[in-house]
C-alpha cells in the first residue's frame, strides 16, 4: 500500500485534512488512535470512526514482526513480514536510531554486499516503510531513521519520497534525521532538493577508480567517483547538511595508499563526511575486513590529510544485521506470530 491510496481511502470516509493528518500522525507516531487531548468521537466525522478499528487493524499488518534477533551493542535486527508474506528486515539501532527496507531484494547487486544475491523480488510500499517505523517505536523510540536497509531507494523513489515525506512531518522526525542512502542516481539529485522534506544523503563511493567501482557495484548507474562527488556536493551545499560518503572497506582490494590518495583528491575541501565501514562477513564471499591496525590507520590518515572520516563499527553485527547482512529470510520454521507492544 502507498501513503497516497491510505490518504484516499481516509476522504472516502468523510476526513478532511486535519483528520487525515491526525491518523496518519497517530499511526506513524506508534500511538492509539484515541491518544492525544482531543477525542475521536469530538473530532472525527461518524463514517471515519466507525472505521477507525478496522483501519488500525490493516495498518497493523502491513509491517508485522516475525522474530526479533537482540545484538550485543543494544541493537537487533527485526524480521518483518509483509502483507503478502514477503519479508525484509530492519534494524533497531543504539542512540534511537532505525534503519529500514525499501525493496525486497535488491538490484544493484553489490559483490560484497548478501541483500542482492537473489535479484529484486519486489518494492516496498511507502505505507509499508512508515510501518517499519511504527513497528520499531511500538518497542523503543525512534528520533532517526536512515534508508540503509534491503534494497536501492533511487529505484523506488516515489514510495521513499512518500515515505520520507509523512516521516518528516506528521511522523516527527527531523529532516536531517532521515538519512537517504544510494549507490548514486542522477534521479536523486533532480527529486530529492524539489521535495518538502529534504534529508540527508548518503553516496556509496567504496572506491575512487571508476572501473573497480563497476566491478564492485556491477549495476550500479555508470557514474564516475569525480562526478558522483560533485553531485553530491551539489546538495550538501544546497540542504545544508554535510554528504555522508559510504566505503565498505575490503582488504587489499580497495584499501590502498592509491585509495587514500584519490580520497584526498575528491573529498577535500568538500562538505562531506568519510564513513569507513570494515567489510561483514557474509558466508559464501571471499572478502575479507583489513586488521584493525589497519582500518585505523586509514581513518586517521585521511584525517591528518584534511578530510573529516569516522571508523564506523556496524550495529548488530553478531547478529547478521551489519551493513551488506541483510537479506529476505526465510520465517522460522514452526513460527508463531509475534507482535509488538
Amino acid at each position: 500500500m502507498r501513503i497516497t491510496s491510505l490518504r484516499q481511502q481516509l476522504r472516502e470516509l468523510g476526513a478532511k485534512p486535519v483528520h487525515e493528518e491526525r491518523v496518519l500522525r497517530q499511526w506513524s507516531r506508534a500511538l492509539p488512535q484515541d491518544a492525544g487531548k482531543r477525542r475521536p468521537e469530538d473530532f472525527l466525522p461518524l463514517a471515519l470512526r466507525e472505521a477507525l478499528p478496522a483501519l488500525v487493524q490493516q495498518l497493523d499488518g502491513l509491517a508485522r514482526l516475525r522474530s526479533e534477533h537482540p545484538a550485543d551493542d543494544g541493537s537487533a535486527r527485526l524480521l518483518v513480514e509483509l502483507p503478502d508474506g514477503q519479508t525484509v528486515e530492519s534494524v533497531l539501532l543504539p542512540r534511537d536510531g532505525l534503519c529500514v527496507s525499501t525493496q525486497v531484494g535488491c538490484a544493484v547487486g553489490c559483490v560484497f554486499c548478501a541483500t542482492g544475491r537473489d535479484g529484486l523480488l519486489r518494492q516496498v510500499g511507502s505505507a509499508e516503510i512508515v510501518a517499519q517505523v511504527a513497528l520499531a517505536r511500538a518497542r523503543r523510540p525512534v528520533k532517526k531513521v536512515v534508508f540503509m536497509g534491503m534494497g536501492e531507494p533511487a529505484h523506488n523513489l516515489d514510495n521513499v519520497m512518500e515515505a520520507i515525506e509523512l516521516l518528516g512531518t506528521a511522523g516527527g522526525i527531523g529532516h536531517k534525521s532521515l538519512v537517504f542512502s544510494t549507490v548514486g542516481d542522477p534521479r536523486v539529485f533532480e527529486r530529492l532538493p524539489e521535495g518538502p522534506v529534504k534529508p540527508a544523503l548518503a553516496l556509496s563511493l567504496h572506491t575512487t577508480k571508476a572501473a573497480l567501482r563497476e566491478q564492485l557495484l556491477p549495476r550500479a548507474p555508470r557514474i564516475a567517483p569525480d562526478e558522483l562527488v560533485e553531485l553530491g556536493e551539489r546538495y550538501a551545499r544546497a540542504s545544508g547538511y554535510p554528504i555522508q560518503y559510504q566505503w565498505t572497506l575490503l582488504d587489499g582490494i580497495n584499501d590502498g595508499d592509491d585509495e587514500i590518495d584519490g580520497i584526498v583528491r575528491l573529498l577535500r575541501g568538500k562538505y562531506a563526511i568519510m564513513n569507513m565501514i570494515p567489510y561483514n562477513t557474509n558466508e559464501g564471499l571471499d572478502f575479507r575486513r583489513p586488521s584493525a591496525a589497519r582500518a585505523e590507520a586509514i581513518a586517521r590518515t585521511l584525517h591528518g590529510r584534511g578530510v573529516l572520516t569516522t571508523l564506523r563499527q556496524s550495529a548488530g553485527q553478531d547478529v547478521e544485521g551489519g551493513c551488506g547482512q541483510l537479506r529476505a529470510r526465510a520465517l522460522p520454521a514452526g513460527s508463531i506470530p509475534i507482535h509488538a507492544t
